[in-house]
């Protein structure tokens, strides 16, 4: 059975910030570095706290640390919407693309790229409310790709599409 399906899209912020969530949560690196970071935060205002009794309170100390707590988290709470603003850009300069799933892969085409990526390299797949995310097999990697279900032509072509994957690769 040799089905193809075609999405045709435009590029949407809101899309590449859902697949680069998808993306983060399925890495083990991105849930150890928010642990730490969130760890390392509530540790610094513990220890502003303790700075701040007597017998000798130092509000110096205080501030800084509660600066760095502030500053661990925000940089890992940022982190995911400053990388799918980054991957935005990027796709956002080729215009409307058009993607063809088939049976040995899929296919993205736009103003000047073409690439085509066999299921080998995408083995897992994510679904939610708006897209369906392909992820690498490596829980550390980072490739992946999306399909966005307003791509498609129809509701009906959902159901085709994750038919498509689950024949090919794994649900994640």
């Amino acid at each position: 059975m040799d089905e193809q399906l075609v999405l045709a899209y435009s590029p949407d912020l809101g899309d590449v910030k859902e697949a680069v969530r998808v993306r983060l949560r399925a890495t083990v690196w991105w849930r150890l570095l928010r642990w730490t970071a969130w760890g390392g935060g509530v540790l610094a205002f513990l220890v502003a706290g303790l700075a701040l009794l007597p017998p000798s309170p130092e509000p110096g100390t205080t501030a800084l640390l509660l600066a760095l707590g502030l500053l661990a988290v925000g940089c890992a709470e940022s982190l995911p919407w400053l990388t799918a603003r980054i991957v935005f850009r990027l796709i956002r300069s080729q215009g409307d693309a058009t993607a063809v799933v088939g049976e040995d892969g899929a296919r993205w085409t736009s103003r000047d790229t073409e690439t085509t990526i066999r299921w080998g390299l995408l083995p897992r797949y994510v679904e939610t409310p708006r897209l369906f995310v392909l992820l690498t097999a490596q829980q550390s990697g980072t490739g992946f790709a999306y399909l966005p279900k307003h791509g498609l032509a129809g509701p009906a072509d959902a159901d085709r599409l994750r038919a498509i994957l689950d024949r090919n690769i794994t649900h994640a």
